[in-house]
Parts: structure tokens; C-alpha cells; sequence
């Protein structure tokens, strides 16, 4: 029988709201008698027994009351009843629903009594709580977003959903603008505290990279007593993480990395198949093991991941042997054979967002991917976003990892990615265009048989388009 992850007393009580209904005969219909399974703020994906949050955002929640009781909502936090909200539903008033549903995280947060990890970084943040799912998951019950949820409403949204029982729970935060992660750790309260990377990302909100890696290290700031800081040993900024963290209060430290004297060091890396066999000094002893997700930049993640596991006391050799179990996330890596021509093709899909330091990974894992007699390496690349002055730059200076991972075209789309195409050889050149809806045709009649399409792009740039054109084209020839 599935636990009810809230009741109406429970609710109340955590937000100070009123239980009430908008007219219907308080005879036939009594408030405080609902439970709900779950928490939503989009009647889209609202699942039958979630509380629906009316949240302000870009709509306004309090319009789809309608279809949120239509699709099964069992109450609805609001903090006022439309008119066309439906007789006797079930309400819950408070003065403002995202701090309801603040209120709600922190409730949840403290009825727990799992250990807790948050991740924020410049690049690699969801694909570390994917695989803080698997590692953790080999010890307990894990709690965590199926989606990025790590902004201002995305962050108290999952916690708010942390079942009483979970031994564990992941939390992504990320942030265009300095001070956003505060308050969001402050919420969390996390036992172990992970920056992946900090890199060249926003910059056109901060100026340089000293003040992201200042905006990343404010997740230290809400370490609950005896948490743990765990750092990436090999970047630049690794000083001033530990400091702040230091002063933040971190108990103790973990340092994560390839460079020696990194406490989870990855001494080796070998692409093998669809995954990956790896090497890595871990608290002193050198280990040998498989992982189901490719990539150098995802070895060491999972290295991270480990260390948050040691952290929070998880069972260290059932974590590492989950990594062999993983499976790329859709848009960060998934790969998938494709029909080119009279043969096949494989595409890898990291089309979900980009920033110089994930882009520099992906073409990498496009120039350790084997290529089969005949086959080529395709990059199909959208703009980065959010550089600032630094924009052209950081496009351009791609070449260089374009050539070094031994591409063979590459198809470029977006205004800063003009600036990539003029510094490319021109063998390399594949085709140029505005938008990256004017790539699509181009890349599916180029792509051939044996070859290794990969995308990559900040979602803005829609080269998601190109990925989902080449899956659709596989769906429709696979059932013809």
C-alpha cells in the first residue's frame, strides 16, 4: 500500500493555511478528511492524488484549478478560490503559495530522517544526481527529481516530495545570478555538498569565473552540523571552494579528481562498448570497475558521486558496483542506433543545454566514440548562451577540441557559432545555417552508414531538433 505523503492536517499545519472549499454543502463534503500522494505545480504531468500548488510564474496557477481537479488533484494549494474553481474542492488558503510550498519542503525536510546530498556545479549537475540515484540506490530508498528541478520553485518542489522513509535524498541546484543558491540550500540542508566543475558558464551575468566559482560555493552555506564538502581537486578554483566551505562550516572535506593527491583520484579510463572500464585510487586502494555510462568528464562524476556516498555513510562497494547498472540520461549522452542509408548510424544526444565546458566534453566522448570501417565523426553543434563579451571567443576556441578529438564535419548553427565556423578547416565544414531548424535536412541526408552523429547546444539554440528529427527518422523506418 503506497504511503500518503501528505494529509490535510499535516499540510495545514506545515503552511499555516486554512482548509476550506469554495461552496458546495459542508454536509456531503468535510475538508479535513484528504490525503495526497504527491506535489505539483503543472496540471500537465499532475498525477491523480497530487496536491496541485497554484504558483505564479509565467501563468498563473489559480487558472487551471479547473483542470487540476479534472485530472485528479486531491487539494489544491492557493491563495485565493476562482470563481470557476470547482464546487466542494478541496482548498488549502495561504497568504502566498511558493512560500506554501516552501513550507511544505521544510516539513518534509524535517519529518526525514535520511541523510541528504545537494549538487551544484558549472557543468555535469544532473548527470551527478543521476548517478547519486544509482550509487545511493544500492543502499536504500532514493529521492530524487526525475527532471532538473533546480531553481526557485524546482528545489522546494522536490522536497516537498521527500517521502517520510527515504533514506536518502539528491537535490540539483543551479543558478544564473549570484545569491540564488542560499536560500536554496538553506532549504535543503544538506549532509554532503558536491561541486562538479566551475567553468565558463553565465558569464554574462558574473564577469569573470572567480565570481561563478564564489556563486557555487554558497551551497556550503547551508551544510547541515558535521556535513561535508566535496570538491573538484583538479580545477582552478579548488582553493577557494575549500575556503569558503571552510568558513561555511564543513566538518571535513572529500577532493575528487585525475591529478594525484585528489582523495578519489580516476587513474584510468577506457571506453568499452556503449560504456566504460575504469581505474581509480579510492580511499587509498586502487580499484578496477565497469560503468554503463561513456565519457572521461562522466568518470569523474561518478568519482564525486562515490565520495557524497562515503559521505553520508552509503555501502561504498554496492555504489560502485551499481555504476555498471547506469544508463545515460535522454539529451546527456543517451546514444541510439539510427538508419543511415542501407546501414546504420549511432547517435549521441547531449542536446540538453551547453556551456564551454560541457561542450569541450562531448566532443570528446564523439572523439573517444569507436567508428567502425568507412564511419565518420559528425558534430552537430547550436550556440552557447549566457557568455557575455566573452561569447565569440569561447565559440571559436572550440576548434581546437574539434580537431584534437578528429571530427569530420561538423554542422554549425546560431549567430556566435559563426564565429566556431570561420576558425574551422575547411574540410571539416559541413554546413552553416542561422537556426538549427535549417540543419535538420542537411544532417539527414548526410549522416551515413557506420558513422557517429553528435548533438550539442544550450536549449535556446533548438538544436534538440536535429536529435529528435534523426530519432523519429529511425522510429518511422524501424516500423516500415
Amino acid at each position: 500500500m503506497t504511503e500518503n505523503l501528505w494529509t490535510a492536517f499535516e499540510a495545514a499545519a506545515a503552511t499555516g493555511g486554512a482548509l476550506c472549499a469554495r461552496g458546495g454543502n459542508p454536509a456531503t463534503w468535510i475538508a479535513e478528511e484528504w490525503s495526497a500522494n504527491g506535489v505539483s505545480i503543472d496540471t500537465r504531468s499532475l498525477k491523480p492524488g497530487d496536491i496541485f500548488v497554484a504558483l505564479r510564474d509565467a501563468r498563473d496557477g489559480h487558472e487551471f484549478l479547473k483542470s487540476a481537479f479534472e485530472a485528479g488533484a486531491s487539494a489544491a494549494l492557493v491563495a485565493r478560490a476562482p470563481e470557476d474553481a470547482p464546487e466542494g474542492a478541496p482548498l488549502l488558503v495561504v497568504g502566498d503559495t511558493l512560500q506554501g510550498l516552501r513550507d511544505l519542503a521544510v516539513a518534509a525536510r524535517m519529518r526525514n530522517f535520511g541523510k541528504r546530498v545537494a549538487v551544484t556545479g558549472s557543468a555535469g549537475k544532473t548527470s551527478t544526481k543521476e548517478i547519486l540515484r544509482g550509487v545511493l540506490g544500492a543502499s536504500g530508498q532514493v529521492h530524487a527529481a526525475d527532471k532538473s528541478f533546480n531553481n526557485h520553485w524546482g528545489v522546494p518542489l522536490t522536497l516537498a516530495r521527500l517521502p517520510m522513509h527515504a533514506d536518502y535524498g539528491v537535490f540539483e541546484i543551479g543558478m544564473n545570478h549570484a545569491g540564488e543558491i542560499t536560500p536554496l540550500t538553506a532549504l535543503v540542508r544538506p549532509h554532503a555538498a558536491i561541486v562538479t566543475t566551475v567553468a565558463a558558464a553565465h558569464l554574462e551575468f558574473f564577469g569573470t569565473v572567480e565570481a561563478i566559482a564564489e556563486a557555487k560555493a554558497e551551497i556550503f552555506t547551508g551544510l547541515a552540523p558535521g556535513g561535508v564538502a566535496v570538491l573538484p581537486f583538479d580545477n582552478s578554483h579548488f582553493a577557494l571552494l575549500k575556503k569558503r566551505a571552510e568558513e561555511a562550516g564543513a566538518a571535513s572535506f572529500i577532493s575528487f579528481g585525475e591529478k594525484d593527491g585528489a582523495d578519489f583520484q580516476l587513474l584510468d579510463y577506457q571506453a568499452a562498448g556503449d560504456g566504460a572500464r575504469l581505474k581509480a585510487k579510492i580511499k587509498g586502494a586502487v580499484r578496477e570497475y565497469a560503468a554503463g555510462i561513456p565519457g572521461r568528464h562522466q568518470a569523474v562524476n561518478m568519482l564525486a558521486s562515490l565520495a557524497a556516498a562515503e559521505a553520508v555513510g552509503a555501502d561504498l562497494d554496492a555504489g560502485i558496483a551499481a555504476l555498471a547498472r547506469l544508463v545515460p540520461a535522454e539529451g546527456r549522452g543517451a546514444r541510439s542506433t539510427i538508419r543511415a542509408g542501407r546501414g546504420e548510424a549511432t547517435l549521441i544526444d547531449e542536446s540538453y543545454n551547453a556551456n564551454p565546458a560541457s561542450m569541450a566534453a562531448a566532443i570528446g566522448l564523439l572523439g573517444a566514440a569507436p567508428l567502425a570501417e568507412g564511419g565518420r565523426r559528425i558534430a552537430v553543434l547550436g550556440e552557447m548562451l549566457e557568455l557575455g563579451p566573452e561569447a565569440p571567443a569561447l565559440h571559436a576556441g572550440l576548434a581546437e577540441a574539434l580537431v584534437a578529438a578528429k571530427v569530420d564535419r561538423v554542422y554549425a548553427a546560431g549567430q556566435l557559432m559563426r564565429h566556431l565556423w570561420d576558425r574551422l578547416p575547411p574540410a571539416m565544414r559541413g554546413l552553416y545555417a542561422d537556426s538549427a531548424v535549417g540543419l535538420v535536412g542537411a544532417v539527414e541526408d548526410a549522416v551515413g552508414p557506420s558513422d557517429v552523429v553528435m548533438v550539442k547546444g544550450s536549449n535556446a539554440s533548438k538544436v534538440s531538433a536535429v536529435a529528435r528529427a534523426l530519432s523519429e527518422r529511425k522510429k518511422q523506418e524501424s516500423t516500415a
